[in-house]
This record gives C-alpha cells, structure tokens and sequence, in this order.
C-alpha cells in the first residue's frame, strides 16, 4: 500500500497502520468481497492515493481473519478461478464502530489544530 501524496516514508507507513484496517472493515460491512476487490476498492476510491500491493494486503487480511474481525470463504465460480470472499463478523462490526468513532476524534482535534484562525 502507498499513500502518494505524503511528505515522507515513516509518516506514510503510521498513516496506512492505522488506517488499513478501517478501510478494509468499511468496506466489508454490507457484503462479501474478495481481496483483489477491496484493494481495487480502495484505490478506485481514493482517487489512487491509497493503493495495496499484494504483499502487504493479504497479510493484513489474514491478521483480521486470526483477529475474529473478518472470516474468509472459498468460492468458486463459473468460469473464474476460485477466490477467498471475506465478510464482516460481529466482533468486525464491534471493531468498525469503535474504529471509526476513533478515527472521527482523531480527524476533529486535527481540524482543531490546523485551522486558520481569523482575527
């Protein structure tokens, strides 16, 4: 995963750590998607200023799956080679809310302390 537009490599990698499993989560929460999906997902909607490669996505997905948050699947279908659908568990959809409740109060007090002030 790289985010393009940051300053430097050690603020990239605290940026992703601590976003990756929300994007991935948020994404997950109405339906099914294979690994290849939610990383195209996830560059499609950030405009390719967050992109996964193969190397650190599927690590991650295996660390929500030994976690409880997300719980793969097999799926093979017509025509297409056999892909790993990964859902939303309870426990994920516990992690998502606490994760974005957290996210928003860390975007707030930025937003505090970055705004232009008037005089």
């Amino acid at each position: 995963m790289s985010l393009t537009y940051m300053a430097t490599p050690v603020l990239d990698r605290e940026l992703k750590k601590g976003s990756a499993e929300l994007m991935i989560l948020s994404l997950l929460e109405y339906r099914p998607r294979h690994g290849y999906e939610i990383g195209q997902l996830i560059e499609l909607r950030s405009r390719g200023a967050v992109r996964f490669n193969v190397a650190s996505l599927y690590p991650l997905l295996y660390r929500l799956e030994k976690r409880n948050w997300i719980r793969g699947r097999w799926i093979e279908k017509s025509g297409q080679r056999r892909r790993r659908y990964y859902r939303l568990t309870s426990a994920g959809k516990k992690m998502l809310a606490k994760q974005r409740h957290g996210w928003a109060e860390f975007v707030a007090a930025v937003k505090l302390i970055t705004a232009t002030q008037h005089a």
